[in-house]
């Protein structure tokens, strides 16, 4: 009796796994392209990804459209990051009455502040430019994930255990990298101000003639003064982020004699044929061009 019950067990369990793999996948919705890629790397085939902001596009300046509001009403759960990013998100959720689960990725990182031009205190919304918040972001998404699809639960949060050692695995491979630029020698300058949480994690000085959003130009006089600071303090290289354009960068280059040192990424991943077409993938190759500028 004892062995027939156990193979009845077995049978019922087998099952189970048959029908969590038979389910139709999550649906979910990130706000952008990093976000995506940490729920795939989480949520396998488990899930269906769908980002409002593509790669190479802009998250501080985004425009929902129209279709947005019924891929977000066919979701089962959202993922946003947080911490003032998507000012567009309330409008977009509140149109579409949207009732599923909400993830804020950030929810659990000391969020930096920075003084923008004109003297306001900002919180900056780059949290995952530091690998360890990375690792934060990955347990928020995985147990919103969890939430929504209890029948996978364990494989959200294997995945994310999984994902976080990557995480660790980069970040120590990062500080390797670094490792042998003088302090003197780590300053770096960017379109606009997206490595505050890098720049405080690996002890490098990123000045940026925009602050940590997009929706303003900046003014003639902040301009001004960076060029005179990246004279003063000889900063040898300029990067373009993908998302931003190169005009910026390129009229910084000009005014000052440094050189334009590749396309950096902030906001938002690559295409899939990119170099930066992950979250870890972004991570290597925004370091290797930074150490590189600052070897020179």
């Amino acid at each position: 009796m004892r062995r027939r019950t156990l193979i009845a067990i077995t049978g019922l369990t087998a099952l189970a796994r048959v029908a969590a793999r038979a389910a139709p996948p999550v649906r979910v919705v990130a706000s952008f392209s990093i976000l995506a890629d940490m729920v795939r790397q989480i949520g396998g085939p488990a899930v269906a990804v769908t980002a409002f902001v593509g790669p190479d596009e802009d998250v501080h300046i985004y425009d929902p459209r129209p279709k947005d509001l019924r891929t977000l009403t066919e979701a089962s759960l959202l993922v946003r990051n947080g911490l003032g990013l998507e000012g567009w998100m309330v409008r977009l959720t509140g149109s579409a009455g949207f009732k599923g689960r909400i993830v804020t990725a950030a929810e659990k990182v000391v969020p930096r502040t920075m003084t923008e031009t004109g003297g306001e205190i900002a919180t900056d919304p780059h949290a995952w430019q530091d690998p360890r918040n990375g690792i934060l972001y990955a347990q928020a998404i995985a147990e919103g994930l969890a939430a929504a699809d209890t029948a996978n639960a364990p494989l959200y949060r294997d995945n994310a255990a999984a994902f976080a050692a990557r995480i660790s695995e980069t970040a120590g491979w990062i500080e390797t990298t670094l490792k042998p630029i003088p302090a003197a020698d780590r300053r770096i300058i960017t379109t606009h101000d997206a490595f505050g949480y890098y720049g405080a994690r690996y002890g490098i000085e990123f000045l940026a003639a925009e602050g940590i959003s997009t929706e303003f130009e900046p003014s003639a006089k902040a301009i001004a003064g960076l060029i005179a600071e990246i004279k003063r303090e000889k900063v040898h290289a300029v990067f373009i982020e993908n998302m931003t354009g190169d005009r910026m960068a390129r009229m910084l280059a000009r005014e000052t004699g440094a050189v334009l040192g590749g396309t950096v990424y902030s906001d938002a991943l690559s295409p899939p044929d990119g170099p930066a077409a992950t979250y870890l993938d972004m991570l290597r190759h925004n370091t290797a061009l930074f150490a590189a500028a600052m070897r020179r």
